[in-house]
């Protein structure tokens, strides 16, 4: 597994690990990753304020780690995933950056995506389980649990079921749904280097057909609930319990929940934000070809 040295001036890891309210040991073992994996999207969300205004988000070490820590912002994949493999090799972990194309709810008939998702292989050292799959950054089904690299193997978390499969060198993530099991994105073991995101981030961030340019998409994942945000449509899972779902009629509305559902500090100001989400949507906003 190809693992890139890091510079400790890229991690302040005691800030990191304040930030997602971990106290706990600092060795690469699993426990401590799925520790990690568990309190990351519970203290950090995923949202994509930055495409939305129309700011592509830098992806300098420094600058993911004085967004997502040293404030209470959050960010898309490429930062969550980039911040998070930063801290495992402090750690001592084993990292490799993948990157995938996404089939997460993909209209009928729509053809191939780019692989525009990052995710990281871990090895964690002495275990012989193999592999294992971390992603902090799938906004609209974030996952909590460090997934063991292992085709038909059904693998639980505290809010889904997972499993991968795969064909000749590419697995598939899927989640089980109520009618049967979803492909979430697809991906080959070849590694990715950090300067192989640049262009698929400002791919995502500026292209004027990304969805990410056109609706504000936000995820929270604690070990208890799922909040997601889809423009001005709230949604909370609990675990047990019947979705809640919410419209948004206005700023001040806006604003609370962004400080109480996803515990975010917003770079503007609420009403300015508001303004640019989209209104009574149930799906997606994509914009014609």
């Amino acid at each position: 597994m190809m693992s890139t040295m890091v510079d400790a001036s890229d991690v302040d890891l005691d800030a990191y690990l304040r930030r997602i309210g971990y106290a706990g040991a600092r060795e690469p073992t699993h426990a401590v990753l799925a520790a990690l994996c568990r309190a990351h999207p519970a203290a950090i969300p995923f949202e994509n304020i930055d495409p939305l205004l129309g700011r592509p988000p830098s992806l300098s070490p420094r600058d993911i780690q004085a967004k997502l820590v040293g404030t209470r912002r959050g960010g898309y994949c490429f930062e969550h995933n980039a911040l998070l493999r930063q801290v495992l090799l402090a750690i001592g972990f084993g990292v490799t950056s993948l990157a995938a194309r996404v089939v997460w709810m993909a209209r009928p008939g729509m053809s191939g995506r780019p692989r525009t998702h990052m995710l990281l292989m871990v090895d964690v050292p002495g275990d012989p389980s193999g592999a294992h799959i971390v992603d902090a950054g799938f906004g609209g089904y974030l996952i909590n649990v460090p997934l063991r690299l292992e085709a038909d193997l059904v693998q639980a978390s505290p809010v889904s079921q997972l499993r991968f499969t795969k064909a000749a060198d590419v697995f598939t993530l899927e989640t089980r749904l109520p009618d049967g099991w979803a492909a979430i994105y697809r991906f080959k073991l070849e590694p990715q280097l950090p300067a192989d995101y640049e262009p698929l981030n400002w791919f995502i961030a500026t292209h004027p057909a990304s969805i990410f340019r056109h609706n504000l998409l936000m995820e929270r994942l604690t070990p208890t609930t799922r909040a997601n945000l889809l423009n001005d449509r709230l949604t909370l899972r609990a675990i047990g319990q019947a979705p809640r779902v919410q419209r948004l009629a206005s700023a001040a509305e806006f604003d609370l929940v962004m400080a109480d559902a996803f515990g975010l500090q917003l770079p503007v100001a609420a009403a300015e934000l508001f303004e640019r989400v989209p209104k009574g949507c149930d799906s997606l906003l994509v914009p014609p070809p």
